[in-house]
């Protein structure tokens, strides 16, 4: 028998450089099935830092065609499927989302009640295979949306209902005037009506941070004496939108096919959840 000598052979050390780079393709990986990843690198630094700083400059920042087909097709399919679970509200508020103000007077336009109508599925009603929550979970979409919107990390909704929600707007039905409390919301468009359905706002109409209502814009706005601006997308959109001094509404759908919208939010700390008064107004339950 020849003996055989057996060599071991030990590579140099792996520069840093690869493994973050191999790292970042594990990453996207998670993203493939999801997004057009030829047009989007989320990965890509320079891209979050472009996409910043428009967002910044408009107040809004839309990136069609986010999806690709068969995602799209699949989204479409299983909202559809959930509708019956949908709860239908049909609420009455104000532009700010407050309480009457009994230190104005019932016509004040802080106290004009605007009528808002849609169907809303919630995030335990999703399914958990869904690439609505793979996309939403995923390390690199949180990392990018964080970027973009200056916030250092992301976390989801502390209740069991409101980090994922599938918005349904049938004829007739809307989403009226109103500012939002949040600093920053993320939709996705995963179907639009026949006709209506449109996005409608006006950037920086008031500054909450300074407590300027403009209570005399909005009054105009409401009687129809300023013309606002209008956000054109179609499926498959993701939109970044800055809504706390923005006003903005969806008007009602035309015709028999549903306008169908995904929310995603996050928050910008942890432990964070949705009032209990909202939850029973948007979704019909607290859990």
């Amino acid at each position: 028998m020849v003996a055989t000598s057996l060599k071991f052979y030990f590579c140099n050390p792996v520069p840093v450089r690869f493994l973050n780079g191999l790292n970042n393709m594990v990453k996207t990986r998670e993203l493939a099935e999801i997004i057009n990843e030829q047009i989007y690198d989320l990965s890509d630094a320079d891209f979050s830092q472009q996409c910043k700083r428009e967002l910044d400059e408009k107040g809004v920042l839309t990136l069609s065609n986010f999806l690709n087909a068969n995602t799209l097709k699949e989204l479409v399919e299983e909202a559809e499927n959930g509708v019956s679970q949908a709860y239908y509200t049909n609420s009455t508020h104000n532009v700010y989302l407050t309480k009457i103000n009994n230190n104005f007077k019932p016509e004040h336009v802080i106290n004009k009640q605007l009528v808002s109508s849609k169907g809303c599925i919630c995030t335990d009603q999703i399914q958990s295979d869904s690439k609505l929550k793979k996309l939403y979970n995923s390390n690199i979409f949180k990392s990018f949306i964080a970027a973009v919107v200056g916030e250092k990390s992301l976390f989801p909704y502390e209740d069991p209902l409101s980090s994922i929600n599938v918005h349904y707007a049938g004829a007739g039905q809307e989403l009226n005037w109103h500012f939002d409390n949040s600093e920053f919301a993320i939709t996705l468009l995963l179907q639009s009506p026949i006709g209506g359905g449109e996005f409608q706002y006006l950037k920086d109409f008031r500054n909450a941070e300074k407590n300027e209502m403009n209570f005399r814009g909005v009054e105009k706005l409401l009687t129809g004496s300023i013309a606002p601006d209008i956000l054109n997308m179609k499926p498959g959109t993701l939109v970044l939108f800055r809504g706390r001094n923005s006003i903005h509404r969806v008007t009602p759908t035309i015709g028999n096919l549903k306008r169908i919208l995904v929310v995603l939010a996050y928050n910008s700390e942890p432990g964070i959840a949705l009032s209990e008064s909202a939850r029973q107004t948007f979704y019909g339950r607290l859990c």
